[in-house]
């Protein structure tokens, strides 16, 4: 898929050049890169279709517990609800934020955030390699905790505000979703293998010992 390039920050490109020695010395040592990344636009879209059957059934159960499905919100309960959707939208990405740090060897060091200005989307980024599972409970843990955890809270407490923001949260997290499936379904084919979220862009790139290192190391 290809992603429209656009002008990066001051801390976006020193992030960039980071990643760029990064680069050199995973090839150094015998790892080929695998670019995973996705546009934003792309992401943003997919997250409706990736998210809307979860969206839907977390309806159900609310309407199933709680006999309505209906969200009346006064203009004092909009604002409110606003300003809880903007707190959420941050705790998404320390959510991220704080998962990474604890597997990465610089702890938070290792961890930064940005805004992609353009579609107005917040990130938050790793610049040390994980591990796949390790990348995998990162990207999946904003939406687990926000989207279905909330969502649970909601139902059990019949709260209407509360059931909104957990679906808005559950599409919210439907780009983590889509970048986790282009993760889970890479192959590679027994090679050693770590995973490195990108500095500025939607997605993560994959390290992969090559053949020749991997057979020489069997």
């Amino acid at each position: 898929m290809a992603k429209q390039k656009r002008a990066l920050t001051p801390a976006e490109t020193a992030r960039k050049e980071r990643f760029d020695a990064l680069c050199r010395e995973m090839a150094e040592a015998g790892y080929e890169k695998t670019d995973l990344t996705v546009g934003i636009v792309f992401a943003n879209a997919a997250s409706i279709f990736l998210m809307l059957p979860f969206a839907a059934a977390l309806w159900v159960c609310y309407v199933l517990v709680n006999r309505s499905g209906r969200v009346d919100l006064s203009l004092g309960g909009a604002l409110v609800f606003l300003v809880l959707l903007l707190l959420l939208t941050v705790v998404h990405e320390g959510i991220h934020g704080l998962t990474w740090g604890a597997f990465a060897k610089g702890h938070l060091r290792s961890i930064s955030f940005g805004v992609i200005w353009t579609y107005l989307t917040p990130y938050c980024t790793c610049a040390e390699p994980l591990k796949r599972w390790q990348y995998v409970v990162g990207t999946a843990m904003p939406t687990l905790i926000l989207g279905f955890g909330l969502g649970a809270a909601a139902v059990g407490l019949g709260q209407p505000m509360l059931f909104l923001l957990s679906v808005i949260m559950l599409f919210g997290g439907g780009g983590d979703a889509l970048i986790i499936l282009k993760v889970l379904f890479h192959r590679s084919g027994g090679r050693n293998a770590v995973y490195c979220d990108h500095p500025y862009e939607c997605g993560v790139v994959v390290f992969e010992q090559s053949s020749n290192i991997a057979d020489k190391g069997a």
